[in-house]
């Protein structure tokens, strides 16, 4: 397996040979490093074998997404279940994450009592924090306001539900791109939105580290999917400057990365069920696979940070 994807930067998305990579990837586990927009990454398998240690951090972060929680049908009869192996998982880490970031589709239907589950099994997690932006599943009944009611308190969230904040000198951006879906399912920003966007980054320096969070990726995965964000490219734009821009989104249930210039891409699995490879199915969904091998396609993302570097390392990793 390479230690590496490649990318053709004249076309979007990505192709299957390299989708493949990603997926025997998210099987083992995958650490990377960004630095000045530069990719290099290896399996934590690789990482193993060589005994090298992760790198001291003044800030780690863990990333989940796609809790679904209320889903019931045959590709995973308990995802609560599977939450909860996943929260096991962070309790476990020797060092306990700063905090967590939840990309989205927190529930499948928007319900209270789906929110209330989630919530009462959130308990059990050792790290506290936990910063949120919403899944299309989430704002199905009221355009969102019991998930802004739920999620938001810790924040100053502007319109719909962005906001931004600091930490450890590296500043964080979570996005709405799952309120106003165009043609196709694909996400979308917004004037408003962007035009804040615009104004929360102006005033910081080039060398601050960036990491943007969003549900619906924004970078253009598979856009007769819906995998994309029709106004993405302003919102890039407004980042070009930055010399280390992190994107972490949720929504497609699989790991695939991208690298233009000093902007890194990065999709994360679910807690509840895979979906399929972009273009190898009808239409995405939920997908069956053998018992034995769900947990090892369901998974979770931590992210580290050392203050003065521009390097951010990531770490995929399943439930298996």
């Amino acid at each position: 397996m390479s230690d590496y994807i490649s990318h053709d930067h004249e076309h979007d998305g990505i192709d299957r040979r390299g989708f493949l990579q990603c997926m025997a990837w998210a099987g083992t586990g995958l650490l990377w490093t960004v630095s000045g927009g530069v990719l290099v990454s290896k399996t934590l398998a690789e990482i193993a074998k060589a005994g090298t240690p992760f790198p001291a951090t003044d800030l780690s972060f863990l990333q989940i997404s796609d809790s679904h929680i209320g889903f019931n049908k045959e590709a995973n009869k308990d995802v609560t279940a599977t939450f909860q192996v996943a929260l096991d998982r962070i309790n476990a880490m020797p060092t306990p994450p700063a905090f967590l970031i939840h990309t989205g589709d927190i529930t499948q239907l928007s319900k209270p009592e789906e929110f209330d589950t989630f919530d009462q099994v959130l308990k059990s997690c050792r790290t506290k924090d936990v910063f949120y932006v919403p899944g299309e599943h989430d704002v199905l009944n009221d355009g969102g306001k019991l998930y802004r009611e739920r999620y938001l308190k810790s924040v100053e969230a502007k319109g719909s539900g962005w906001y931004s904040f600091n930490k450890n000198g590296v500043h964080f951006i979570g996005l709405v791109n799952v309120l106003d879906l165009q043609a196709g399912g694909l996400g979308q920003l917004g004037d408003e939105q962007l035009e804040w966007l615009e104004a929360d980054v102006k005033g910081l320096g080039t060398s601050t580290p960036i990491v943007v969070f969003a549900h619906i990726p924004l970078w253009t995965v598979y856009p007769e999917w819906g995998w994309g964000t029709s106004d993405s490219e302003r919102a890039l734009g407004y980042l070009k400057r930055f010399g280390s821009v992190t994107v972490l989104n949720g929504h497609i249930h699989q790991v695939l990365q991208k690298v233009e210039g000093n902007v890194t891409f990065h999709t994360a699995m679910s807690t509840a069920f895979p979906q399929p490879a972009p273009g190898t199915a009808p239409s995405p969904g939920p997908m069956k696979v053998p018992a034995e091998k769900l947990r090892s396609m369901l998974g979770l993302t931590s992210v580290q940070y050392k203050q003065g570097k521009t390097a951010l390392a990531v770490v995929d990793s399943n439930l298996s």
